[in-house]
């Protein structure tokens, strides 16, 4: 995996090409989904036992898709932060179309 990257600019590309699967990056969209339906109960409940929920949802539909069908490693293993906001980045773009769904 390489690295260290100087920035953000410098490793959302490497990011993209570690999901070049379509099936992996529907899982990180899913999960980013499921993740924010949590984050809505926990700010509705003012519960934030939900958070857990956001965390372990998200990363297990990302993880899946790595292992089952991207195979490689999630970048969040050697770059957590740069790896946390390029999935978000990424679930803009599919949103928004830039990055096919």
């Amino acid at each position: 995996m390489p690295g260290p990257f100087a920035s953000f600019r410098d490793f959302y590309p490497f990011y993209l090409g570690e999901h070049a699967n379509r099936i992996c990056r529907r899982l990180h969209f899913t999960g980013s989904c499921v993740a924010l339906g949590f984050i809505a109960a926990a700010i509705v409940t003012l519960n934030a036992w939900w958070l857990l929920g956001a965390l372990l949802s998200g990363y297990a539909f990302a993880w899946v898709g790595h292992f089952f069908f991207e195979h490689n490693r999630p970048a969040t293993f050697k770059h957590p932060f740069y790896s946390f906001a390029g999935d978000w980045v990424m679930f803009r773009d599919m949103l928004t179309g830039r990055i096919p769904f």
